[in-house]
């Protein structure tokens, strides 16, 4: 029997925005899979609902990989591909395998020859470079900053450095809660001139995007507490 799919289905960034954001194709795919591996059951439930799924929720197999998941266990989420099914995974929210823990799960794919579909969707880190107005040719994404104050201004010194050097955009996100300190942060560890691009709420009706340098955003601070945000950094030589 030959190998199912691994199907890598984007969902919304932000509620009630997959009419927008996605292609019709996802609705007449989750409507024909029935087995998904996913980072957070109850956040995968309420996505495939607002895409379309017509198929009862009680039918649905969902397995759970998230970043505390055994990752002994890999080859358990591969039973029903060896067996000739086709398998959704999802990300929380956003791209599989984007800042994803899911990543794992597609190289085993890769290791065991099952062939990856990747869908269309949106991606916070794409979306932002495009309406940030920095290199979109040379750019890093580095997920997360450290939580220690110190370790953070440090590593903040240490991206701007690689925007000038390199000319290239270095970009991060930081859990909604601490938006407020990391901006902060920068304005205290950064050259005023070191342009800084926020991009808060990307696709839903809040959506704030805007780049200034870091004297200008020092004069008129935005209130980001518990808004998604993605920041990017920039300093031409």
């Amino acid at each position: 029997m030959a190998f199912g799919k691994l199907y890598l289905l984007p969902v919304p960034l932000a509620d009630e925005t997959a009419s927008r954001v996605l292609p019709a194709l996802h609705s007449e795919i989750i409507n024909r899979i029935k087995h998904y591996v996913v980072e957070n059951e109850k956040t995968a439930r309420k996505w495939l609902k607002e895409m379309g799924l017509q198929t009862a929720q009680s039918e649905l197999k969902i397995e759970v990989y998230g970043k505390h998941s055994e990752k002994q266990s890999l080859s358990t989420y591969f039973k029903a591909l060896k067996e000739g099914q086709d398998i959704a995974l999802m990300s929380e929210a956003g791209c599989p395998g984007i800042a994803d823990p899911g990543a794992d799960l597609v190289a085993e794919a890769h290791r065991l020859g099952i062939q990856v579909i990747p869908l269309v969707g949106p991606s916070s880190i794409l979306l932002s470079l495009m309406a940030s107005g920095f290199n979109g040719q040379s750019f890093a994404f580095h997920g997360y900053l450290p939580i220690d104050k110190a370790a953070r201004s440090k590593r903040l010194k240490e991206l701007e450095n690689l925007a000038e050097r390199f000319n290239q955009t270095q970009l991060f996100i930081e859990t909604p809660f601490r938006n407020n300190q990391v901006l902060d942060d920068m304005l205290k560890s950064c050259h005023p001139q070191t342009q800084l691009c926020i991009a808060c709420d990307i696709t839903a009706p809040s959506e704030f995007i805007q780049s200034k340098t870091l004297a200008n955003w020092k004069k008129e601070k935005p209130e980001l507490h518990k808004r998604p945000a993605i920041f990017l950094l920039y300093k031409k030589a």
